[in-house]
């Protein structure tokens, strides 16, 4: 390689580029805020040692056995497509290795050429598929789980390490995410717990020199700031700022007027489907998405309420004309109000769908509630809480119960969250 590779990482790194390479840890916890880096320093790593284990290969300095691989993970597949696989592509195209790597994007992934060494990106949402993945030559030395909030916990990390690291005693497992939220949360617990094999670092793309990242990105940063210093701390500082079990942080109770109703013309509509046992629930909301506000202006939230009630009440409240993204799991229902005259669509939903959608709501710089208007929203939010592990920290999930406002909310705002990468 004709250069330095310290060159493409951030001075915030050199350290812990030093401590890997001399192998003074096997775990290496890296968390921080937005545009920190520390995802792209990762992937430089994992491409790095795969080539350097090729190159001692060659020149007859290692066995067969000890060529390197690896592992990287997302808790849920679908979301290795924008995420992970053009992270790796970046990397090998950063160190000038494009010549040396081959891509199948059908399964995604990396092969070295000369070798057959692979970089295998995967979820873990099919455990089954984990426990069959072997590399074809030497053994996974490297795992990455990306977005590590993501997993349910210590417990799931280490029965995926069990399937993977078999083979030589050397690894490297790195360990990447955004402090969640609550302090409590297990991911921020863990992260304190002492650990002789562990290394963790904390950066901030305040540690990032700012051309990389453009005046843009930090405008925004500044805006945030300016307007929530607290989102500001969590989002891109990587500071836990929440102190409990709250979802929500967010939530300004204050009452919502006509007039301000009256200059609202960004209207989003949502419906989660229920009947007997669960409500059927819609929402009417407001989204600026310049100041990234979400104001909830009317409900309608009602247990055995038939379709043409629904309709007729719609179209009483004059909402009938304005799109609504219902819950898919109902064809017939959709079907039958679209016959109807209703602008109505199913939600795409998919895996991760609602973890996204509450990270979403959970950075805006506020949800408007007004509890006269919207009293059953005004509940959900404020008492939706994380639910608890055995050990007392909170889960990284969220549960699914109390919630049929919040999922009519969620499926309202889809198309706003795919144009902030939230799919």
């Amino acid at each position: 390689m004709p250069f330095d590779p310290k060159t493409i990482i951030a001075p915030t790194f050199h350290d812990v580029f030093d401590d890997i390479i001399l192998g003074r840890h096997t775990h290496y916890w890296l968390k921080g805020g937005r545009g920190s880096t520390k995802s792209s320093f990762i992937s430089l790593m994992i491409v790095l040692d795969i080539y350097e284990t090729f190159v001692k290969f060659r020149y007859n300095q290692i066995s067969p056995a000890e060529l390197s691989n690896a592992i990287c993970l997302r808790k849920v597949g679908s979301t290795i497509r924008h995420s992970l696989a053009p992270q790796i592509k970046w990397a090998i195209d950063q160190l000038g290795l494009n010549d040396f790597f081959t891509e199948t994007a059908s399964t995604f992934e990396f092969t070295l050429k000369y070798t057959g060494q692979k970089i295998i990106l995967t979820g873990s949402d099919d455990p089954q598929k984990l426990k069959s993945i072997k590399p074809r030559i030497g053994y996974f030395k490297n795992v990455w789980y990306e977005e590590l909030a993501e997993f349910s916990g210590m417990e799931e990390v280490r029965t995926i390490l069990q399937s993977v690291m078999r083979g030589i005693s050397s690894f490297r497992c790195y360990y990447s995410y955004n402090p969640p939220l609550v302090r409590q949360n297990w991911v921020n617990f863990e992260v304190t717990v002492p650990h002789d094999n562990r290394l963790v670092h904390h950066s901030s793309y305040l540690d990032v020199p700012k051309e990389w990242l453009g005046d843009a990105f930090f405008e925004e940063a500044e805006q945030l700031k300016k307007n929530n210093p607290r989102a500001y701390e969590h989002e891109y500082l990587g500071v836990p700022t929440g102190t409990g079990g709250t979802v929500f942080e967010n939530i300004e109770e204050r009452t919502i007027t006509d007039e301000e109703i009256k200059q609202f013309d960004h209207i989003k509509q949502g419906i989660d489907w229920g009947f007997s046992v669960d409500p059927l629930a819609f929402v009417r909301l407001h989204y600026d998405s310049t100041r990234r506000i979400v104001y909830i202006i009317d409900e309608i939230y009602k247990i055995n309420m038939f379709n043409d009630e629904l309709m007729e009440e719609l179209r009483r409240r004059g909402y009938h004309n304005d799109v609504i993204i219902a819950d898919g799991e109902e064809p017939k229902s959709i079907s039958e109000l679209w016959r109807n005259g209703f602008r109505i669509y199913k939600a795409e939903k998919g895996p991760g769908s609602i973890a996204y959608g509450i990270k979403f709501l959970q950075r805006l710089n506020k949800i408007v509630i007004d509890p006269k208007r919207t009293p059953n929203a005004y509940k959900e939010f404020v008492l939706y809480e994380y639910e608890k592990n055995k050990d007392g920290t909170f889960r990284a999930d969220y549960p699914d119960k109390n919630n049929h406002i919040l999922d009519g909310v969620r499926y309202s705002l889809e198309k706003d969250m795919k144009a902030r990468g939230f799919f």
